[in-house]
């Protein structure tokens, strides 16, 4: 069977999967529609949130990112796991035993503040709709290759799809439906590299086989690397060109963002005690590490099969390098989606992929007579593109196209619903209609999810970077907003509305503007995005670490020289950490 079909069979299969769960688990409360009615088993919510939290980026793009940055991008998976657990310990236990809805609830009832609140949904709004961006541009890559239709095409049935089970389903539908995704990711993610990694090194096991010796030869594969890719000028697969401070500062941003995604938050309202809310997480960090313990192995064996793909001979031999007539058939096909591109510099009909940016290697590189680099290869690709290049059979390929849409969709349903919660619960009935019926709430919840979608789409056909990048940005937002006042709020009895919401600002404020004067977000980039012009040499990946430091220094500060909480406050704030007598998740 051709791998057309195969896909759209693979792919219509898990959709009908999914519609059908939406369908089975509909919400007809809002207490179901916000938190699933708060009695999911703590397995069951351990493995939807690691399908919430494993977005596009963790499947798509961040082995894509390992494999170009090699061991610089392993600051991806030391930050998105470590957060996890400054997640397990210092905010879900806490949160739950709160129980309430969202997490501007719970801000704007720790700082007795409607003020608070609608900053904190601001805040949240941000986050998520530049999470969402890079979702929905997951959505549209995966459409565009194994679908064969259009970005905008493919969106579209994307997008209905989230609308049938989130505005349908709530956070129920949404919490059994990424059950499903979990199963179909983790499965297209594994299956692949456990073929590769046999392929590669004879060892099933990508975690062992990444270092492992390369079969028919007694190197090991990252020694292997290392020779192939500085033998084309590029930096050593097991070094890095960033500095130890921007290492550190993204870590950083990645974990404590990680811990302030209000998309995760949420998903330890919906189990039934505090006990459960641990557990749970867990649950997820074990789910999770499957693909994350995976990641660096398919990283590496994707850059070195795309390499020696092209690489076919000795560097600068005759015969060393792929003719382009004869590249393989899955070149042609990522060329008709733009994400792959060659260009003949030299006329001589040949694809020469090195890298023109080194002036060291660019003697030699002319010696040869290559003019350039000719090969562009998208980073988002090479996850999709890995069973293609080590030439796996078509049903290993179609699994895949499934597991990528459904990574990026599971993701997409649990920040849509956050956003319509927030519409819905924090600004209308809680703020500005509170006479708003049950009723009327849950309609306007499923009004306003229908509405965020559309902007998701758009966001995904106009995205303001690749996948990783973007969902970097929105984790230092998260980092450098909603983290610090989410643990100022558990931790600290002194903090006050005023340095809460001056806090909030300072973070939302300074980090949004780094970003944009350096990436340009949806605008010209105001200052060249070069290290030597970085405040402290911090890059804008990393740069919510220090929001979250201005965010905790103007709390404290605005906090000394105005008045204290009240008394009954300080109370709710003792009693928060005392790890006993939560009950259900209530409205307020």
């Amino acid at each position: 069977m051709d791998l057309t079909t195969l896909t759209y069979i693979a792919v219509g299969l898990s959709f009908a999967l999914y519609i059908g769960i939406a369908i089975w688990a509909k919400a007809s409360t809002t207490g179901e529609f916000y938190v699933a009615g708060s009695g999911v088993n703590p397995v069951v919510n351990g493995m939807a949130t690691a399908a919430d939290w494993m977005s596009a980026a963790s499947f798509i793009s961040m082995a894509g990112l390992i494999a170009f940055l090699g061991y610089g991008g392993s600051v991806y998976l030391m930050g998105w796991t470590g957060g996890y657990c400054l997640l397990a310990m210092l905010l879900a236990p806490y949160l739950r035993k709160y129980g309430k809805f969202t997490v501007p609830e719970f801000i704007g009832d720790r700082f007795y503040s409607k003020t608070a609140r609608i900053v904190a949904v601001v805040c949240l709004i941000f986050i998520s709709f530049t999470y969402v961006a890079g979702q929905m541009r997951g959505v549209g890559i995966v459409f565009s290759r194994f679908l064969e239709v259009d970005i905008l095409t493919g969106l579209i049935i994307g997008m209905g799809i989230v609308f049938v089970y989130a505005v349908l389903g709530g956070m129920k539908g949404v919490t059994y439906t990424q059950v499903a995704q979990y199963c179909v990711l983790i499965v297209a993610y594994t299956v692949p590299a456990i073929f590769i990694a046999f392929q590669l090194t004879g060892n099933p096991l990508p975690q062992l086989a990444f270092g492992s010796t390369v079969t028919g030869s007694g190197d090991y594969m990252l020694d292997r690397l290392n020779q192939v890719v500085t033998e084309l000028g590029f930096l050593e697969y097991t070094t890095t060109s960033k500095s130890t401070i921007d290492i550190f500062a993204i870590t950083l941003a990645l974990m404590v963002g990680t811990a302030g995604l209000p998309h995760v938050i949420v998903r330890f309202f919906t189990v039934p005690k505090v006990r459960d809310a641990r557990s749970s997480a867990g649950w997820a960090l074990v789910f999770i590490a499957i693909l994350y313990t995976t990641a660096p192995a398919v990283g590496a064996m994707a850059r070195l099969n795309l390499t020696q793909t092209v690489q076919t001979g000795p560097v600068g031999s005759p015969d060393g390098n792929l003719v382009f007539e004869q590249r393989p058939d899955w070149m042609k096909r990522w060329e008709s989606t733009g994400l792959l591109a060659f260009e003949d510099k030299n006329g001589d009909g040949k694809i020469q992929y090195y890298n023109d940016a080194n002036a060291e290697f660019a003697a030699k590189a002319e010696q040869y007579g290559w003019k350039g680099n000719e090969l562009k290869v998208d980073n988002d690709i090479m996850v999709l593109a890995n069973p293609e290049i080590a030439q796996l059979p078509n049903w290993v390929i179609a699994l895949v196209a499934a597991g990528g849409i459904a990574a990026a969709l599971s993701t997409a349903a649990g920040l849509l619903l956050v956003i319509s919660a927030s519409i819905s619960h924090d600004l209308l009935k809680s703020t500005f209609t509170p006479d708003m019926t049950e009723k009327q709430e849950l309609m306007t919840g499923r009004i306003a999810a229908a509405v965020a979608i559309g902007i998701a789409g758009y966001l995904g056909y106009n995205p303001p970077g690749f996948v990783a990048q973007v969902v970097a940005f929105a984790f230092g937002l998260a980092a450098a907003s909603l983290f610090p006042v989410i643990i100022m709020g558990i931790f600290s009895k002194k903090v006050n509305r005023e340095g809460a919401i001056a806090g909030m600002l300072t973070g939302l404020v300074f980090t949004m503007g780094y970003i944009i004067a350096y990436k340009g977000v949806f605008i010209t980039p105001i200052l060249a995005n070069t290290a030597d012009n970085w405040l402290f040499g911090i890059s804008p990946e990393g740069i919510g670490s220090i929001g979250m430091v201005l965010n905790f220094a103007v709390a404290f500060i605005v906090s000394k020289i105005t008045a204290a909480p009240p008394q009954h406050i300080q109370d709710m704030v003792e009693q928060i950490r005392i790890p006993k007598g939560a009950g259900a998740a209530v409205d307020h």
